[in-house]
């Protein structure tokens, strides 16, 4: 976790020192432990330090080999081994293992040149400035774990990991994009993976390049989520022993600290990835602190995560720390808090109480993992994937598939899948919102609302056998999960990693067959028989059922709306529901409530 600002006068004109000084001390919440700036003439570097890692030699940052090229990222890189030989076969063979993530980076630029992001696996973003061609080039990692965020301003182009630093340079303007506030409004996150609420500040999507040169910038997607064919493996325990491995290499390249933190449902994913932890932290001998964290409601609605939670915990002997809350502060009480957030997000406090979750556990580490991704690799779609075997006429594999699904879970596949599938269409109606009718007309038919809402409601995916699971990692909204991670653990100088979104662990979960091993994630919970509690193991895929927030909705309200100026731009408050029916309207109303107070913070800044 870095805080990363860099600074590019395309026309040849001097970095402005104190600007680049004030926009990298803005940048301490995300690194306390170090900050340095770099300045190259026309090109201008800076970084703060959040160390994250028990090597005891640091990162520092920006970063030169020769003096000449130089690199700023906040980066961690995977698969190191296998970097560092290839680079050394390459010519760098003084290349030491112990190399820092910037470092392989920047060798790996040496090597590759622009190609050099194919060899890169992990998460980063970062931008290196090359002498020899006069430009700029910078990549963000391929599913956007690290946000990238950047400008042009005339000849002037600003780069940072964190939104707001960029909107201190004196020529970026506080207009705002409405199209974005559009897609908030209506759907809570902006559809355009490129373009930001601000309109002259933007992102670059994940898996991409840009190059940044005294004319013209280049762009380019260097990776697409592959579509592979189903794996098939002859032997049932081959295909738990991959996954076993994939993910302990995932892991492995994540921890490298001994003080790790889990925040751990009473599901299967979450206490997978401490059981995995576990046994890999307890290869070395020197001693760890690993513990989980569970969020849990014990009066407010329904919730048995703490007793699931607790299950693993005592299992694996690991200590856990209770998140009760009930007593968050109420919807209605919107006025009492004080949160800023780059964006609009349709519950400020609801962020405000994840900074203060992460407040209130960081003592206890600075690494966290998070269990996000098998829910939707491993959606069950068994009839695309028989449709396929019908289609190729692979009869020997369609009679194993549903062989194999039927002795595996003991259910007649077909008819509890039509009953579930069912279920979920009736759960899926519920969850439909309408088109909202309290945008202004004006607004509404100037950024094309009524188009937007509809096509959004098209989307799908063109894979043969897991469409759904496909098409889901194509979605913005992981774009909004990750960021908001990043910002809330920034915030409270913590670092919160996804071993399930590891490209190796993703692409093989996407490679599996449906039948039978994504079926009540057979994967995971035969995998990991031998590790976690059988009551866990056998426990099946639960939603909350009551929403914590509309609870909180029925006993105190909505908050008294003082709208702003900018807000009727948009919305008409007078057509906004005071008294939602249901949770589904009430996550429609929130979203005009929390442009509202972003306007109005806005404002106030």
């Amino acid at each position: 976790m870095s805080g990363v600002v860099a600074m590019f006068n395309r026309d040849g004109a001097p970095v402005d020192r104190v600007l680049l000084d004030g926009m990298t001390a803005f940048l301490a919440f995300r690194g306390p432990d170090a900050q340095r700036v770099q300045v190259l003439e026309n090109v201008g570097f800076g970084h703060t330090l959040l160390e994250t890692s028990d090597a005891p030699a640091g990162e520092e940052q920006p970063f030169t080999l020769d003096g000449r090229t130089w690199i700023v990222a906040d980066a961690r890189v995977d698969a190191r081994e296998e970097l560092v030989s290839a680079l050394r076969a390459h010519g760098h063979e003084d290349l030491a293992a112990s190399a820092t993530d910037v470092e392989l980076i920047l060798r790996a630029y040496h090597a590759w040149g622009e190609d050099s992001v194919a060899h890169l696996l992990g998460d980063f973003m970062f931008a290196i400035w090359d002498p020899s061609r006069r430009h700029l080039f910078c990549a963000r990692d391929h599913l956007g774990v690290k946000p990238f965020f950047y400008a042009q301003l005339g000849p002037a182009v600003v780069i940072s990991n964190t939104l707001d630093c960029i909107r201190l340079h004196p020529a970026a303007s506080c207009d705002l994009h409405d199209p974005a506030i559009a897609d908030f409004l209506l759907f809570g996150v902006n559809q355009d993976s490129e373009t930001t609420s601000f309109r002259d500040i933007r992102r670059l999507p994940p898996a991409h390049t840009v190059t940044w040169t005294m004319h013209v910038p280049r762009r380019r997607r260097y990776w697409t989520l592959p579509i592979e064919e189903p794996i098939h493996f002859k032997h049932a325990n081959a295909y738990c022993d991959r996954f076993t491995e994939l993910l302990s290499a995932a892991l492995r390249d994540r921890l490298r600290t001994r003080r790790v933190a889990v925040l751990m449902s009473g599901g299967v994913d979450s206490p997978t990835l401490a059981a995995t932890a576990l046994r890999l932290l307890r290869e070395d001998p020197s001693g760890f602190c690993l513990r989980a964290i569970t969020s849990v409601y014990d009066r407010l609605i329904p919730d048995s995560e703490r007793h699931y939670a607790g299950l693993v915990a005592e299992h694996l002997q690991i200590p856990i720390r209770y998140d009760v809350r009930d007593d968050e502060i109420s919807i209605a009480q919107w006025d009492q808090i004080s949160v800023h957030t780059p964006e609009p997000v349709d519950n400020p406090p609801a962020f405000a109480a994840s900074v203060k979750f992460f407040d209130a556990v960081v003592a206890d580490a600075r690494v966290f993992l998070y269990g996000e991704g098998p829910d939707d690799a491993l959606r069950y779609e068994w009839r695309p994937y028989l449709w396929r075997l019908v289609a190729e006429k692979q009869t020997a594999q369609l009679m194993r598939a549903v062989s194999a699904d039927l002795w595996m879970h003991r259910r007649i596949p077909f008819w509890s899948s039509i009953r579930r599938i069912a279920a979920l269409r009736r759960a899926d109606a519920r969850w439909m919102e309408d088109f909202p009718g309290w945008l202004t007309p004006e607004f509404a038919t100037r950024c094309q609302c009524r188009d937007r809402w509809e096509t959004q409601r098209r989307s799908g995916s063109s894979h043969p056998t897991k469409p759904v699971a496909y098409g889901s990692f194509n979605d913005v909204r992981w774009q909004s999960l990750l960021e908001g991670c990043d910002l809330s653990g920034a915030l409270s100088h913590a670092d919160i990693r996804h071993p399930f979104l590891d490209l190796r662990v993703l692409q093989y979960m996407l490679a599996l067959p449906a039948m039978p091993w994504c079926r009540d994630k057979a994967i995971i919970r035969r995998a990991m028989r031998a590790e976690l509690p059988q009551q866990v193991l056998r426990r099946r895929k639960t939603s909350i059922e009551a929403s914590p927030d509309f609870e909180r909705v029925k006993a105190s309200g909505l908050p008294r709306l003082l709208a702003s100026p900018d807000l009727l731009k948009y919305v008409n408050p007078d057509r906004i529901p005071r008294t939602p029916r249901n949770a589904l309207e009430l996550r429609a109303t929130l979203r005009p409530l929390g442009l509202n107070y972003w306007l109005r913070d806005l404002g106030s800044n």
